[in-house]
């Protein structure tokens, strides 16, 4: 049990800090556009996200160049969409480069945060900072992460010792090990769950853990939807506390010697009922309730859940009961040994079934499980319960050959083994007096009425079966924490569907159509024109270059001539000119061509009489061709 702990105490601190956890959503674009240049100041900033989001009074916030917030009032949802958010601008706006910082919360209850800038009339030399780090790399996020990794912790013991006892061995509610246990699993997760709601606000918001109390920050998360699932489920926690306290009350009442009362069907049924309820909890704010299939993946979600509790609660509790010493202790039936073998191979089914789902789902090509985050750790998770799969099958040889060791058919052929034995000892000295083992129910333990007596005296072959058992299920419950641990990081890791969507949504965006506003002197004083520069498509490969001249009032200007170039500068390629041709109110070229991706060099030379001329130069990125 101490290197369990162990394990499982260093695997969370890991993998709870292995890095910062991404989500669901994704900003797939803006109204300004990222960079760019806007000749009047916009009314309002939208943005639009992969799926529906929500957010805080402070989500949005647009700064000037001087730092100072020009959206009076928080954001809203833009003609109803969920999936956008917008704030409305200030009147008058100076001219200059604006920042757009944004944090809001994905339908999966996890935070995204970023920033942009637009410009109005030039760039600025100047413009706001704000932070870019991950939304949970902060102290709130790190301690939510952990705490995440307790409440599961909590479910699996707690849904795993109540099944063992209500389905596997009904009398063990009575030992101290079940209680223990049940009662570890109760406060972990009602503790944890406490904790996550007090975080909760602060941990949309990136505040601090002193904001934990906020009274008013909490009143805020408790109507968010991962915030209500908390609440349920502390709902939830307190039905079971009392039902609880009824069942201990129920075994201390009876009376000494006689056999502990035995759960019904109704006490199944309301058990059964209230681990699906908690589990829904999860489902209802995490990775299920946001993406594709939702009706389907919310059911998946949750027998994936629950099958994980029996089978690693019930492996835990079997464990703490393999492991109990002392005379006076009753050792765990081997009948009830082969129901918990039978439940969790079902378990495991079960598991793997919904799991591949889940991974089609979140996954969605074979690709994204190499290029993701997510693919790469579900292919650890995989190998891990590949070797959980492995160990379990000699569990389940050892629990065949104890199941074999214990059988009524067993018992007679040593009784008749025995009795051969003494009628060849006549003549011989008598034997010394020892324990009947006659006594002893044919029946496996747990089975008959007469489970309360004593154990027949230890049998060699089924203390080294019990030996070898005990061993395999230490081993399978450790992978099993394994398995834990990287399902709750993977909880908080964005699925690759949704990077993928995410990434798509940024290719589109950024692929399109290249506009370039440049500002120039045109010779005369306080004169300043500008020129307007459309590269289509703006990716590898043959592009069409159409430029426009702007005087100060915002009317077309003729110009004796224009030439654009383009220089990659990092890869020493260029100038290449573009050869732009007058025609007739703008400039055109249908036939520049250009090898690689990345940042290219935008050079402009407009002669604006036939003795002078300018240039100027702007930066663009090229994309490479979608595949």
């Amino acid at each position: 049990m101490t290197v369990l702990v162990l394990v499982a105490a260093v695997l969370a601190l890991l993998l709870g800090g292995a890095g910062a956890a991404s989500a669901h959503a994704g900003l797939s674009g803006s109204d300004p556009a990222d960079g760019s240049v806007l000749k009047t100041e916009p009314q309002h900033v939208t943005l639009t996200f992969t799926e529906s989001v929500s957010f805080s009074d402070d989500s949005l916030r647009v700064l000037s160049p001087a730092n100072e917030r020009v959206n009076p009032r928080p954001a809203q949802h833009a003609d109803g969409k969920e999936n956008t958010a917008r704030v409305e601008l200030s009147g008058k706006l100076p001219q200059g480069t604006y920042t757009v910082a944004w944090r809001v919360v994905s339908a999966d209850g996890h935070p995204i945060s970023g920033a942009f800038v637009f410009s109005i009339g030039r760039p600025s030399e100047t413009a706001a900072v704000v932070a870019t780090d991950s939304p949970d790399d902060t102290a709130v996020g790190r301690l939510y992460g952990v705490l995440r990794h307790v409440a599961y912790s909590g479910l699996a013991l707690l849904v795993g010792a109540a099944t063992f006892v209500l389905v596997c061995w009904p009398t063990a509610g009575a030992t101290r090990p079940v209680r223990r246990l049940l009662t570890i699993g109760w406060v972990a997760l009602t503790a944890s769950t406490v904790a996550l709601l007090l975080l909760r606000g602060p941990y949309e918001t990136a505040g601090s853990v002193t904001s934990a109390f906020d009274l008013g920050q909490l009143g805020r998360a408790v109507t968010t939807r991962s915030g209500g699932a908390l609440m349920a489920r502390l709902v939830l926690l307190a039905v079971i506390a009392v039902l609880l306290r009824r069942w201990v009350r129920r075994f201390d009442g009876a009376d000494d010697g006689a056999r502990p009362p035995e759960p019904g069907s109704r006490d199944r049924q309301v058990g059964a009922l209230l681990a699906v309820a908690l589990a829904v909890t999860w489902a209802f704010a995490e990775h299920a309730a946001a993406g594709i299939q939702v009706v389907l993946a919310m059911p998946v979600a949750v027998l994936h859940l629950l099958a994980m509790g029996v089978w690693l609660g019930g492996l835990i509790t079997l464990l703490f009961l393999l492991r109990r010493r002392g005379p006076a202790d009753q050792g765990v039936p081997a009948s009830a040994i082969a129901r918990f073998s039978r439940m969790a191979f079902r378990a495991v089914a079960v598991l793997v079934g919904t799991g591949v789902y889940q991974s089609w789902r979140q996954v969605g090509s074979w690709e994204a499980l190499s290029s993701t985050s997510y693919g790469r750790t579900l292919v650890v998770k995989v190998a891990v319960v590949v070797l959980v799969l492995w160990v379990a099958s000699y569990s389940r040889r050892w629990t065949a050959r104890l199941v074999h060791e214990a059988s009524p058919a067993k018992a007679v052929r040593v009784r008749a083994a025995e009795r051969a034995r003494v009628a060849q000892t006549v003549g011989a000295p008598p034997a010394p007096a020892r324990e009947d083992h006659d006594t002893a129910p044919d029946a496996p333990a747990g089975d008959g009425p007469d489970e309360k007596t004593a154990p027949p005296a230890s049998d060699p072959d089924a203390d080294t079966y019990r030996r070898g058992l005990r061993r395999m299920v230490t081993v399978e419950a450790v992978l099993g924490v394994v398995v834990l641990v990287i399902t709750t990081v993977l909880t908080g890791t964005q699925p690759s569907r949704a990077a993928g969507e995410k990434a798509a949504a940024a290719s589109v965006a950024d692929s399109g159509v290249k506009v370039l506003t440049v500002p120039f002197d045109m010779g005369t004083a306080n004169h300043q024109g500008t020129v307007q520069i459309t590269l289509s498509p703006g990716r590898v490969g043959e592009n069409t270059v159409e430029a426009v001249v702007f005087t100060a009032d915002g009317g077309l200007a003729s110009v004796p001539e224009l030439r654009v170039t383009l220089t990659q500068e990092e890869l020493g390629i260029g100038p290449l000119d573009a050869k732009l041709k007058n025609q007739k109110g703008y400039w055109a070229a249908y036939d520049l061509r250009l090898p690689m991706p990345g940042e290219w060099t935008v050079n402009v030379t407009i002669r604006t009489t036939d003795i002078d001329q300018v240039t100027v130069r702007e930066t663009v990125r090229i994309t490479p061709v979608p595949r």
